[in-house]
């Protein structure tokens, strides 16, 4: 898929798809909804310092490259699997601006998990193991996945790749939770809800980013 550089109303960039007239991030500040939603009602409402996580939609490793800050400042060991059927290609992720944003000593970090090689275990930080999977998400076999602790729901809306939002999708994604486990996403859509109360989730609306009213946070009791 063809994509654009697109700078946020934070200064921070988001890529656009034309193709499906979407974009990557929120344009109200991809680095703010990112640390809102997967860091701060994610990783930090998390109360294990030893986490797996799954990340549905590597893109452009804003996620990845917030959750190896968090887990270094933190000292939480977090291992971080992501699956992307679409990797982009290293001359526009060199240009993409997170860690110029956040801490230049940092652009190596953001590189390095663009470089790593993909369907195995890389140390990236003392914290921080990162596992790429190339694959496409639906075809995927969830159930090879296990003791999941945190679900990043990072795919693109539900009204531009229907098929991602399942009520299959939420079923698997709950039988390799661990109990206590919890999935945020920034979709907040009533359909979107019922499915996870359906799979057996407790979800919670909880305020959105800069822009956004609300984001959803679904936990395995």
């Amino acid at each position: 898929m063809r994509t654009e550089i697109e700078q946020t109303a934070d200064g921070s960039h988001t890529l656009f798809v034309p193709e499906l007239d979407e974009h990557y991030h929120s344009v109200n500040g991809a680095i703010q909804e990112s640390t809102h939603i997967f860091i701060n009602t994610g990783v930090n409402h998390c109360p294990k310092k030893d986490i797996r996580i799954f990340e549905v939609g590597f893109g452009t490793g804003l996620n990845a490259y917030l959750t190896a800050l968090e887990a270094e400042k933190q000292q939480k060991k977090i291992h971080y699997t992501t699956i992307e059927a679409y990797p982009l290609p290293s001359e526009l992720t060199e240009k993409l601006n997170y860690a110029r944003q956040i801490d230049k000593s940092t652009q190596g970090l953001f590189d390095k998990l663009h470089t790593a090689e993909w369907e195995k275990d890389i140390q990236i930080l003392p914290y921080f193991i990162l596992h790429k999977i190339e694959a496409d998400f639906k075809s995927f076999r969830l159930n090879e996945l296990h003791d999941i602790d945190l679900v990043y729901f990072d795919a693109f809306a539900p009204d531009k790749q229907p098929d991602m939002w399942s009520q299959e999708i939420f079923d698997l994604l709950y039988q390799i939770m661990n109990r206590g486990g919890i999935l945020v996403t920034y979709c907040a859509k009533g359909v979107i809800r019922r499915m996870m109360q359906q799979a057996g989730f407790t979800v919670e609306r909880l305020p959105g980013p800069p822009g956004k009213r609300e984001m959803l946070r679904a936990t395995k009791e």
